[in-house]
């Protein structure tokens, strides 16, 4: 069934974000804060990936998938978060039925790709600190490529599988959501039929590879903290402090994940706050946390900075 037909058949053509709060001072206030960290989102990833792709010594795979990386996060983070900022001082906060769908299709195509770019990025410093003198053979850049496009790709089938689910649901009214942005735990609870098939898929689909790709990336760094705890010099404690850094940024992205699609709180105020967490304030910790504390991509920065600086200053 073609989309333009599922929208005729449905009496919803747009349905209502509530957002964050009824105050306007809390709303302006909120306004304030993600446009400012939505700015610096797009500024320091798109930063990173001009920085890997300027400087020779950092075309290797760990830039190379951190590059990536801050790509997706820079479109994980402007599926949603511009309409949202929007929404925050208007007064009327739709959001059109295409719209909806498009944002569910983005999240989810985007949220698998970032999971499995975490994990091949776990990976690459699996292999980089437990099996050194294989990781030029196991990490060349047919597998470096390899890994970035299976992540796209399993990206694509999961959004998918999902969205037949939902875009085939009857919607007659409410049209009311108390959340964020469109997601498919909530729209599943507006449609006029029994959902309870769909809510299992999504669990089924959604709940179970958040729940994967995050055990594999404990068994990760598990095997990783292991091998360093066996050693004491001082570039291996630099390397605990950085790895927990990563573990930080997992249990952040996944966390909010796992709860919502697996163990929904049933609060939707909490549930808001979870959003926030892996659409807002995950794309700007990657840039803090994987380039920030890193002293080669802090140089390579510095340069880049200076030759586009001071050509600018001699004119």
């Amino acid at each position: 069934m073609e989309f333009t037909e599922v929208l005729n058949q449905s009496q919803v053509s747009e349905f209502i974000l509530l957002g964050f709060s009824n105050s306007q001072d809390t709303q302006f206030l909120l306004f304030a804060l993600f446009l400012v960290i939505y700015v610096a989102t797009i500024v320091g990833n798109l930063f990173i990936v001009i920085t890997v792709t300027c400087t020779p010594n950092l075309h290797t795979p760990m830039y190379f998938l951190l590059a990536n990386l801050s790509f997706v996060d820079m479109t994980l983070a402007s599926f949603a978060t511009p309409k949202m900022i929007a929404n925050l001082v208007k007064n009327h906060k739709t959001i059109s039925f295409a719209g909806c769908f498009t944002q569910i299709f983005l999240l989810h195509l985007l949220g698998v790709v970032e999971m499995i770019l975490l994990v091949s990025m776990a990976y690459d410093r699996y292999v980089a600190i437990c099996k050194p003198l294989h990781y030029t053979v196991i990490m060349n850049k047919k597998v470096c490529v390899f890994l970035v496009l299976i992540s796209w790709f399993l990206g694509f089938l999961h959004s998918g599988l999902q969205i037949p689910f939902a875009v085939n649901l009857p919607f007659c009214g409410p049209n009311v959501m108390d959340s964020i942005f469109c997601d498919l735990p909530l729209l599943s609870r507006l449609a006029c039929v029994d959902t309870y098939s769909v809510r299992i898929v999504i669990v089924a689909n959604s709940g179970v590879i958040s729940l994967s790709c995050f055990f594999v990336l404990l068994v990760s760094y598990s095997r990783i903290f292991t091998t360093i705890r066996r050693h004491s010099s001082a570039g291996h404690s630099k390397a605990r402090s950085t790895l927990a850094a990563h573990i930080t940024v997992v249990i952040l992205f996944f966390g909010p994940c796992i709860i919502i699609y697996i163990w929904p709180s049933g609060n939707h105020s909490v549930d808001k706050f979870l959003s926030v967490f892996y659409t807002v304030i995950t794309p700007i910790l990657n840039p803090l946390i994987y380039s920030l504390r890193n002293k080669e991509m802090k140089i390579a920065m510095r340069k880049l900075w200076r030759a586009f600086v001071k050509p600018r200053s001699d004119t």
